[in-house]
């Protein structure tokens, strides 16, 4: 009986022994487990550092499907949104990434603000790239900050085809050191490399099917948005802002550009709201709220001696509010070529100095020299311009040399604004053409003169080649 309670006893003791190996031996199964654990986030945590401090995140996958549309996040480059620290590298490494994926986005983020040096974004690339602005772009404030060689433009686009820029942010020029005239002219004596020459906010030099909407461009050096040697081009709904006294800031400024469309969009600058300038062509202009500004403007055309050319014209229902012009068309003495084939119609003026203008005589110094040669004018209607003026109701300048022919003018209703200290009446020299009632102020109906007014420096202008 003793022996058997022994062996008891033993039992017992060698049970406990081995649940208790059991124990340690889980505990130490868990211990290495959580520190591979452990081991793998360290490991990753620190392949992600590593990925971040190297190159810019890869481009996102983009399958087949065009509507699986790829996203190019300016922050997933390296952009701090503060509006202080330079964010141009991001934006170009982002447009990089964006024009080798059709269908691709790149995004700049709302409610913060990207500061951007003068940079240049070329293609080609692939098709139905849009750059997405809901938060803000900001020009280097200083004067003195810009790189000597980038007083022309600011934001330019070369060689870019299928091209959309949209979004419900701003591009912001910050010109106000610009338009100090004192500021700059102590930069150019300080460093005599700089051209006289203030830079073109957003620009566009030939790229084609481009389009351009929603956004805002305000407080440009000089330009808001320029397109030269371009085509297909399409602005919509855009605001376009800077004070009545920034010098020469034109809204939109086309040169050498055709079929294009601009419409539904509000402009108020310093300069023409629309400024069509030569080798363009094919321009269709409406339902624009232009003011204040310099109005709507076919040139200047023709200057030192030049050859201009400028036709199939339409601009109509546009209002425009305390602008110097209307609806005008500008050139040089001296000039050659032609401004043929344009239509102002359903212009509603409100206290414009001038609503309607044709003026050979453009000078824009105290003197220019008299010249016989002049870019040639036919086939211009003006219908339905209608409201109140400041200083004139009509201004047609025409040359000696070169009269201007086939000039329309159809029920025009122009009244004295409450404003108005100016002339009353109509002045016209050498134009031609018809006009059609009603006609306010009555001296409108003896403006023009009939005929054909055709002669032989009139021919020699159109000989050249448009």
């Amino acid at each position: 009986m003793k022996q058997f309670k022994q062996n008891n006893k033993v039992s017992t003791i060698l049970i406990l022994l081995l649940f208790l190996i059991m124990f340690l031996f889980a505990l130490s199964i868990s211990s290495v487990d959580a520190r591979k654990s452990h081991n793998k986030k360290n490991n990753a945590l620190k392949h992600h550092k590593q990925r971040g401090q190297g190159s810019p995140a890869p481009a996102p996958f983009v399958g087949s499907d065009p509507t699986q549309l790829g996203i190019f996040n300016i922050f997933a480059f390296g952009a701090k949104g503060d509006g202080i620290s330079d964010d141009s590298k991001a934006l170009q490494a982002a447009f990089k990434a964006a024009c080798k994926v059709g269908w691709a986005t790149i995004e700049i983020p709302s409610q913060l603000k990207f500061l951007i040096q003068p940079i240049t974004l070329e293609g080609p690339c692939k098709p139905q790239l849009v750059l997405k602005i809901d938060g803000t772009l900001l020009a280097p404030p200083k004067v003195g900050s810009w790189p000597k060689s980038s007083w022309f433009q600011w934001l330019n686009f070369k060689w870019i085809q299928n091209f959309t820029i949209q979004g419900s942010g701003a591009i912001d020029g910050q010109g106000y050191a610009w338009w100090n005239l004192s500021q700059v002219h102590y930069i150019q004596k300080k460093s005599k490399c700089i051209p006289d020459m203030k830079p073109t906010a957003l620009r566009f030099y030939e790229s084609y099917n481009v389009m351009v909407h929603d956004i805002r461009i305000v407080n440009s050096p000089l330009c808001h948005l320029k397109f030269d040697n371009s085509g297909s081009i399409q602005v919509n709904n855009i605001t376009i802002t800077s004070p009545e006294n920034s010098p020469n800031t034109d809204g939109i400024h086309l040169q050498n550009t055709k079929d294009v469309e601009i419409q539904h969009s509000n402009i108020a600058c310093g300069d023409d709201c629309v400024s069509i300038q030569t080798g363009c062509s094919n321009v269709h202009v409406h339902h624009i709220n232009c003011g204040p500004g310099h109005g709507i403007s076919l040139g200047s055309l023709g200057k030192d001696k030049t050859v201009a050319c400028v036709k199939d014209i339409v601009v109509e229902n546009v209002t425009m509010q305390n602008t110097l012009s209307g609806v005008r068309i500008k050139t040089w003495q001296g000039g050659v070529g032609t401004v043929r084939n344009v239509s102002f119609s359903n212009i509603q003026v409100t206290d414009v100095k001038v609503p309607i203008m044709i003026d050979q005589y453009y000078c824009d110094k105290r003197r220019c020299k008299n010249q016989t040669e002049a870019v040639a004018i036919t086939g211009v209607k003006y219908n339905q311009i209608v409201g109140t003026f400041s200083v004139q109701p009509i201004h047609l300048a025409c040359s000696n040399g070169v009269p201007c022919t086939n000039v329309d003018l159809i029920d025009i209703q122009l009244t004295p604004s409450r404003s108005s200290l100016g002339f009353q009446q109509a002045l016209c020299w050498n134009t031609y053409g018809q006009s059609k009632a009603p006609l306010v102020p009555s001296s409108i109906d003896y403006c023009l003169r009939r005929g054909g007014g055709f002669h032989g420096r009139l021919a020699k202008s159109m000989e050249y080649s448009c």
